[in-house]
This record gives C-alpha cells, structure tokens and sequence, in this order.
C-alpha cells in the first residue's frame, strides 16, 4: 500500500496572489506548510500537484528545491490534477483483491501552513487502521478543528471513481465534494477534535486573504523556533490556541472571515452541507 499527500498550489489565487510564494519566517509560505506535512509520523510521500501554466514554474522550483516531488497538470479541473499526480507517481486506480487495502490518496491544501502534523496523523491514521470501513476519511464533516487543519484520505479506487463520474463544476474545481456529497454511496468516516471543541466557524488558520497572511505571518513570528530541530517549528495546535489566548491583537487580524470558505457560493448545490457551516465575507466580523 502506498500513502501519497497531494498538496495542490498555484500562483494564480484571485484574492491574494502568488499567496504561496509570500515570505513567512525566513521562506516561502509553501516551503513552511510542505515542513509541516513531512513532520507527520505516518510514513507518506509527498507530491505538489501545480498547473502547466508558465506563471507556476516558481511553484515548480520551490518545490525541487523542498525535495518533493511536483506534477503540473490541468489549471480549473482539480480533480483531474489531484487524480492525475497520483497516477504519475505510481497509484493503481485498481481496487487490491479483497478491497479495502490499496494505494491512499491524502488531499490537504496548500493554503494551510499551520497545519498541526499530529492532526495529519490522526485522520490519516483513522483510515489505515481499518481500510475496509471506510470510502473516505477526513475531519471536515462535519468540521471541528480551526479552519485550516483540512485532511482528507481516499482508495485511489474512490478517487478514480469520482474522476470518471463526476460532473459538475463544484465537484471538479474541489476535488472531493463527489464522494463526502454522497453518504448514501460512499461510506465516510470523520476525525472529530479530540477535546470535543468546535472552533471550526471561529478561528481561521487558512490563506486566502491578505489578513490571513498577516495573521499567519504574526503566528509564525511569535512561536517558530527556527533552529532546525523541529521540521514543524517547533509549535502545533495548542501551541497557537495558547498565543492567540495570550495575544487576542494577533486573533483580531483576519477574524472578521472566520467562516468564510467556498460552501457558500454551492448551499443549493450540497446536499449535506447547510448554511451554518459557512459565510460570506460581509456576514464575517
């Protein structure tokens, strides 16, 4: 069995460009969020799965230069792109005889570069301890960890499937809304917070806006170690809760999108998501 993570990037984002390329403690955005994933226990490859277009070629070269494998594929249908790298880089769409035990897909996004290493374990760790359970692990649904802490694994079987059948715009430009969509056909399984909170409305870790580079930026200011004896930086999730405990000026900065995610614009297309899992930026504050 072989456990690859995707980590999708692009220059190309619309509300902050070139976002992963922007300086966060000494380096790129993307080159910190990649230390984070390799910090993970569970034994992964890595692949960053970026478009053909010219413009990404710094994408391209960030990652040669982090070590990680990179595989530039199509610019709008990220299905295609996430399903193609894995292909590339030698997953078998075939399910393994007796099912439930092939090649695993790990989709987390690049725009979350404080990422806790240990939640990767755990969601990751959730499929591999009873593969035959489970079509699609992750801890998005419902969501309970701040925003920005999004893993999901998949049977390359499932994701095959979902490239085959899947349709319409939302469920190529997300990747997975084909399988988490359908609980009547795939069987999901969620990775809960382990402390029973659900700050998933309330505080946001992810890239999107420039708010949310400087509140990254102010987390990695206060708490990254920086001495090369910590791939993560020597500070996970609890760590950034106590800052922003101690510290509700760097909380402040991007609060007013905690919320916010791409739901929004698809409630009438989503058959299990609902208003209370989303907002839009002028309903933030």
């Amino acid at each position: 069995m072989k456990v690859l993570v995707v980590v999708q990037a692009r220059t190309g984002s619309t509300r902050l460009p070139g976002k992963v390329l922007l300086p966060v403690a000494g380096a790129p955005l993307l080159v910190r969020m990649l230390e984070r994933v390799r910090a993970a226990s569970t034994p992964t490859e890595v692949v960053v799965a970026t478009t053909t277009d010219a413009g990404d070629q710094p994408v391209r070269d960030l990652a040669r230069q982090a070590g990680v494998r990179c595989f530039s594929g199509h610019p709008t249908d990220l299905l295609d792109r996430h399903y193609q790298a894995a292909l590339a880089c030698g997953l078998s769409p075939a399910p393994a005889s007796g099912g439930g035990d092939g090649d695993v897909v790990v989709k987390i996004p690049s725009d979350c570069p404080l990422i806790d290493p240990a939640v990767i374990d755990r969601v990751i760790g959730c499929y591999l301890a009873a593969p035959e359970r489970y079509d699609f692990v992750s801890n998005l649904h419902p969501a309970t960890y701040p925003d920005g802490n999004d893993v999901e694994a998949m049977p390359m079987a499932v994701l095959a499937a979902a490239w085959r059948e899947a349709t319409r715009p939302h469920e190529r430009e997300h990747t997975t809304p084909f399988i988490w969509d359908q609980p009547e056909r795939f069987r999901l399984g969620n990775v809960p917070w382990e402390t029973g909170r659900d700050l998933s409305m309330s505080h946001r870790f992810t890239v999107d806006y420039p708010e949310d580079y400087a509140f990254v930026s102010a987390v990695f200011d206060a708490l990254w170690t920086g001495d090369g004896t910590a791939p993560s930086g020597g500070f996970g999730l609890n760590e950034i809760l106590d800052l922003l405990a101690a510290r509700p000026d760097i909380f402040e900065l991007n609060r007013r999108y905690a919320g916010v995610n791409w739901y929004r614009n698809h409630l009438g297309e989503l058959a299990t998501v609902g208003a209370d899992q989303t907002r839009r930026p002028e309903e933030a504050r």
